[in-house]
């Protein structure tokens, strides 16, 4: 059984979200933002966030844009010119075209606790949970935990 954990920034103090991941024994959060160094990530900006997970957690930190939304559609859905349904679908054809299930296969097989990181607090209109679910395409046995 491999455990996926997913997790956003947002609405969490610094002491929330690294105690959240500790707590649940994360040995590397890969961050799927398109935009990890926008002033507006606070302590999960990048080159930042890299450090603190390294000196508070001893958890390694990766910046996986194959994960990430294409621009322009990410772009769309912040201005509300697509809805979320629309989102999703454009970002399936966008981790087709990447061949997603094929990579996550290739980079993530050896058996270690990740979490997803992105930034909405909760995983229901986050592309982060539909990673999540690619991950049980290629893996027999997942299971997802949202913290």
């Amino acid at each position: 059984m491999i455990n996926v954990y997913t997790i956003g920034f947002t609405q969490k103090t610094a002491k929330q979200f690294f105690s959240i991941l500790n707590d649940n024994n994360i040995d590397v959060v890969v961050d799927v933002r398109l935009n990890n160094s926008s002033q507006l990530a606070g302590f999960s900006k990048y080159p930042d966030i890299e450090f603190f997970l390294d000196k508070i957690c001893h958890i390694r930190y990766k910046h996986d844009l194959n994960f990430a939304p294409n621009g322009s559609t990410l772009t769309r859905y912040k201005k509300k010119q697509i809805n979320w349904e629309e989102y999703e679908a454009e970002f399936a054809q966008t981790m087709q075209g990447r061949k997603i299930t094929e990579y996550i296969k290739s980079a993530y097989n050896d058996n270690i606790s990740i979490c997803l990181l992105c930034s909405e607090p909760t995983p229901e209109k986050c592309h982060r949970r539909l990673i999540a679910d690619y991950f049980k395409d290629a893996f027999n046995e997942v299971r997802i935990i949202h913290l």
